[in-house]
Formats: structure tokens, sequence, C-alpha cells
């Protein structure tokens, strides 16, 4: 049996797109579309309650496709909405904690591991009550980074960004000095950070990107699931946003590390 419907993806802005790539890295063949709620990014700073009702619509709208699987590409969704959407449809959805979890309680040596995510998504504590499901003699130390959205968002992400590098200083500064040897980057917008952050940290502390964790989980759990697609050409990539197009390719490019190939619509999902 093979499923040539596309996957859904979606995400309160553009971050979710670094979901996207390692996705259509991994599985080639298989059609992805992709929601960016860009008419309101951020969701780390609301509420339980409006993260819900947001995710809910967004999960919607993707539904509308007739798609076989989605990917919730926000961590503060997951953190706040997942188990609603679960309940809310039949088709496999999948969530981006407990993927890079696992692979930091794999490589960490010292037990010391870091967590960074938007406010709400640390308020949560899910990445902490993950960790220590999963092994219980783990330190976890969490930091919330709410002005890391706004900079990948607008495209302020190098490592010689007076901006980027002051902000991410001052953020990181109490994770370095509590030693930890593994930081998950909580957010799906945050690997663009990467540079920032492994500058600030150091060599010696290993990134998980959550994202790519979550992207290899989807491959393996739908290959299980026998419901790859089996056609030989490569699949297509449909993005859609609930603010302006106009930059929109610009900003992707940067998070997809390549031109933006195919549609891009504005949307209107409330």
């Amino acid at each position: 049996m093979m499923d040539g419907r596309a996957i859904g993806v979606f995400d309160s802005g553009l971050g979710g797109l670094t979901t996207v790539k390692k996705l259509s890295e991994v599985l080639p063949h298989e059609d992805i579309i992709y929601l960016g709620d860009t008419g309101r990014v951020p969701y780390g700073s609301r509420s339980k309650e409006t993260i819900i009702k947001y995710a809910g619509q967004d999960a919607a709208f993707l539904a509308g496709f007739d798609i076989k699987a989605m990917v919730v590409a926000c961590n503060t969704a997951c953190s706040c909405a997942y188990e609603t959407l679960v309940k809310a449809y039949e088709m496999p959805v999948y969530e981006v904690v407990n993927a890079p979890v696992k692979a930091a309680v794999t490589k960490t040596k010292n037990g010391k591991i870091g967590v960074i995510g938007t406010a709400a998504t640390i308020q949560s504590g899910v990445y902490e009550m993950a960790i220590i499901k999963a092994s219980p003699g783990l330190n976890v130390y969490s930091t919330a980074c709410p002005l890391f959205v706004p900079l990948a968002e607008n495209g302020r992400t190098d490592a010689m960004d007076v901006a980027a590098l002051t902000i991410t200083e001052d953020y990181l500064t109490g994770l370095k000095e509590a030693g930890i040897d593994t930081l998950i980057l909580g957010c799906t917008h945050y690997p663009l950070l990467r540079g920032v952050i492994a500058k600030v940290m150091g060599s010696d502390v290993t990134l998980i990107d959550s994202g790519a964790e979550t992207a290899k989980m989807v491959a393996e759990d739908l290959f299980e699931r026998d419901m790859l697609a089996t056609r030989n050409e490569n699949g297509t990539i449909r993005y859609f946003v609930t603010d302006s197009i106009v930059g929109f390719s610009k900003l992707a490019s940067g998070f997809l590390e390549s031109e933006v190939k195919g549609m891009v619509e504005q949307v209107t999902i409330e």
C-alpha cells in the first residue's frame, strides 16, 4: 500500500520551514503543504487558550486538503494544543518535542541538558517532563528566549550581527554557567540562529535541532505505517501564509537555504 496524499505542516510563522527543509531531504518524493500563520506570529507570548484556538484553525485549514499526516512544527503549539489536535484527527499528528528529547538524552555526556524556547513552551514544562521521563537522573536547565523569533523572522541571524549576539549572550549566560553539554533548540525558528548560539555556547555544547530530529521520526513512522508515496519524481511544496507574501520568498529562502520553489498564497483562516 502507498499513500500519495500530501503531508501537512504548520507553524506560527516561518520557523516550521526548517522542518520542511529536513522533511523534503529525507522524503524527497512526498508532496508537502505548509501553512505559516505569519499574520499572528509569534504564538509564544499568548495565552494557552489563544494558542489552542490558533492551532485548531491552522490544523483545520491543512485538513481541508485531505492530507495523510500533519506535523505541528511549532513547539509552542505542541506544548499547549497537541493533545487537543490528536483527539480531533484520525490521521497521524506529529509533535516536535519527543524526537529532540530522545536525541539530547542519547548525546549528553555530563547529564546536563539545556532547553531554550518561547515563553509559552518553557512555562509549559513540556521538555523537562519529557527529559525526566526518558532519563530520570538528568539535570534540565530551561530559558525562555522571546526575542529569538522576531530576530529570525526579520533575518537578523548572522553570527556577527551585534543585536543578535548581544541578545543571545544575555539569554544564554545562565545555561553556559550551569555547564550544560547539550542544548535543545526548542523552537523551529532557532536553527536559523545556530551560528550565533554556537558562538556564544562554544564548541563543547551539542545543539539539537527539533525540526530536523522530528523530520527523521516522521519519515521512519510513515515508512512503518506503509504510508509513503511511491512516485519516482520529486514531490511538490505549496506554501500558504496568513499575511502578505511580499518578502516571504526572501525570508523563506533563508530558512530553506535555497530559493523558494512552488506556490505561495495568502489565505484567511479565522
